[in-house]
């Protein structure tokens, strides 16, 4: 489990590069309001925009499912909990106004750049027109 990076790995670096070079601007592991020890992956906060890019395994995505077998109970309980805490933060940060958006490590990362910013897009526009009314 250590070899696990909470951050900067491939799938976001890959989506974050991107991103970058689109001319986007972000912030990279943004705390969630109100939750010490929990961080969005990819923040736009002007626009409230939370990106999450799952692993999964910590995840439990539903094509790639697969249970370890040596203490199995434990990772059972172990992955629906990280499920439970991604449906609370998700509710938490729409709560709040924010958009959320959550994709999978093994989405390619151009149809999750495509889909970021065309959201953004629309985000702020929405923000342009609201400012002007």
């Amino acid at each position: 489990m250590r070899r696990t990076r909470r951050r900067d790995n491939g799938p976001e670096l890959a989506v974050r590069r991107r991103l970058h070079a689109a001319g986007l601007r972000y912030r990279v592991a943004y705390p969630v309001p109100g939750q010490r020890r929990r961080t969005i992956d990819i923040a736009f906060t002007r626009v409230r925009l939370a990106i999450f890019i799952d692993g999964c395994f910590w995840h439990s995505c539903p094509e790639h499912l697969h249970h370890p077998r040596a203490n199995s109970a434990w990772w059972v309980v172990k992955l629906e909990t990280n499920q439970l805490r991604d449906l609370s933060v998700t509710a938490q940060l729409e709560g709040m106004g924010w958009t959320v958006l959550r994709f999978w490590e093994h989405e390619p990362a151009d149809d999750v750049v495509r889909a970021i910013a065309g959201t953004w897009s629309a985000l702020r526009h929405d923000l342009r027109r609201q400012s002007r009314a």
